[in-house]
């Protein structure tokens, strides 16, 4: 039996929405109850998907989807294009929701609205040009023509993480259903109620609501059968789950999108304006109480500023306010499960008890609510240790000196990840230039994280253990699309006609080959 909803005077009048939208999902697995991270109430009722479950929300998908192939794009981008006002005026729903399943500070659950609304009005504006046909070069000008189709891949499987619920829900199926594409999608359980409200926000905007299938439920139960009944996957999650992921893909043939863990450096070098890199660097590590795969976990500061940083730093640290407050009073929030909590202690306690170094925080704050943590900052972090190798995931980050860019570009690469990097100094040029040396998918300036993700033109995604492919750009759609080429030849070109000499064919066509080269057509 699944507990009631609170009824407490405490309660946020979110907690009765959040339960009704849970009993909108289907499912005839064991029932599910997750819990609101400020308070432990039960969050919805959710029954699970079996197997079975999945499949046939496949071919719901399936179905639904061949009508919504047909309309025209310009129509699905009328449809999906008035997502953007929606979210923005029921943006004080979306906050409450996002921090009764997350525990998120308001204003890091405002951002994530704000780049969910800017994804559907870039996308919606922008699909029906990067959908249409295009003319290419034929082999022969004027004599051959070609044309580039794009052809939607059918049913397209998102697999989202709980720690930017909104966000990343949109950011993968918009795309997918713009380019004419049915979804089934499996929020992680804890933040499902957000996926629903999402898809609601969608229907009455004009979505046909088959199209976008939501079933929840354990990955190792329900992700072959998802990946079975899906012709491309876009995953965002652990690295350890984008393997097994990317292996189910790999053997149906199929494309993945895979997005995955970071341990992502920031830079700041001996010529950077100290009070604005550790303003960003708070900003950089605390967002969402560090649950963020593009948050920075290691802060690499040259010799000659470091303890002028360091003490700007953890002087910004140490006046965070933290709130399980429904407004805008807290600068970070708290962590979303007992999981995470426990290896964030468990992460700090091994560094300690390798020789690391507590600067600020590093204790749980039960006082503020049950997930609650310090903002900490270690440093001597030791190799070896999870805090040094692994992605923690929360509000930890180990602060190291550098003597030259060498070494802050082999420390900075150091480590199988790839995803995001930061680089603050005053002058643009060497800054680029040593961005260019990261081995990460995207650089920030100045600035942690947020440039580089909100530029929703530009491609974002991660090198070597940080995930294959990419979303946001041009890509971002197109990835959930197959492409055709039709070539036609308006005379016979390639072979010599009927009793005609091979030899001269041969030379007519070596002949207009040159010359083809010298007009600069070939």
């Amino acid at each position: 039996m699944c507990p009631p909803a609170p009824t407490s005077r405490s309660a946020p009048p979110v907690a009765a929405t959040a339960a009704r939208l849970g009993e909108r999902l289907a499912g005839s697995g064991p029932q599910a109850t997750p819990r609101a991270p400020f308070t432990l109430d039960a969050i919805a009722c959710l029954p699970t998907a079996t197997p079975g479950d999945v499949a046939l929300a496949c071919e719901r998908a399936r179905a639904a989807q061949c009508s919504w192939a047909a309309r025209d794009a310009s129509e699905r981008a009328r449809v999906l294009g008035r997502v953007h006002d929606l979210l923005l005026d029921r943006r004080r729903e979306a906050m409450d929701l996002l921090q009764w399943e997350t525990g998120k500070a308001r204003a890091h659950a405002f951002e994530e609205v704000v780049d969910a609304a800017g994804v559907c009005r870039h996308y919606a504006r922008r699909a029906p040009k990067l959908l249409a046909p295009r003319r290419l070069p034929g082999a022969l000008p004027l004599l051959t023509t070609v044309r580039e189709l794009r052809h939607p891949k059918g049913v397209v499987a998102v697999i989202t993480p709980w720690n930017y619920p909104l966000s990343l829900s949109v950011t993968d199926v918009v795309p997918a259903l713009l380019a004419g594409n049915a979804v089934v999608h499996k929020p992680d359980t804890q933040t499902a109620c957000t996926a629903l409200w999402a898809r609601a926000v969608c229907a009455e905007a004009g979505l046909p609501e088959q199209l976008w299938q939501i079933v929840v439920g354990e990955p190792a139960d329900v992700g072959p059968a998802l990946v079975a009944g899906a012709d491309h996957l876009a995953f965002t999650g652990s690295t350890a789950a984008g393997r097994v992921l990317g292996r189910m893909a790999a053997d149906r043939i199929i494309g993945s999108m895979l997005e995955l863990g970071g341990k992502n450096a920031l830079v700041v070098l001996a010529d950077a304006d100290v009070e604005r890199a550790a303003a960003g660097a708070v900003r950089a590590c605390f967002t969402s109480a560090g649950q963020l795969c593009m948050a920075a976990e290691r802060i690499l500061v040259h010799a000659g500023v470091h303890d002028r940083f360091l003490d700007r730093f953890l002087d910004r640290v140490a006046t965070l306010r933290l709130s399980a407050a429904f407004d805008f009073g807290a600068d970070m929030g708290s962590l979303t499960t007992h999981r995470q909590l426990d290896r964030v202690t468990s992460h700090i306690g091994e560094a300690l008890d390798k020789g690391a170094r507590l600067l600020s925080g590093g204790h749980a704050r039960p006082d503020i609510g049950p997930l609650f943590h310090e903002p900490t900052v270690l440093a001597d972090v030791a190799p070896g240790t999870a805090v040094h190798d692994e992605e923690t995931f929360g509000p930890v980050v180990s602060v190291r000196p550098f003597h030259d860019d060498e070494e802050a570009v082999a420390l900075a690469n150091d480590g199988p990840y790839g995803l995001n990097a930061s680089v603050w100094s005053r002058s643009p040029a060497r800054a680029a230039a040593l961005a260019a040396r990261l081995s990460a998918g995207t650089v920030n300036i100045n600035e942690g994280f947020r440039t580089a993700y909100v530029s929703y033109a530009a491609p974002m995604g991660g090198r070597g253990h940080s995930g294959t492919g990419h979303r946001h750009g041009s890509g971002g759609l197109r990835q959930y699309t197959d492409r055709q080429v039709v070539a036609r030849a308006r005379a016979e070109l390639f072979d010599p006609r009927p009793g005609a000499d091979p030899e001269r064919h041969t030379e007519r066509l070596t002949a207009l080959r040159r010359t083809m080269t010298r007009l600069g057509l070939g």
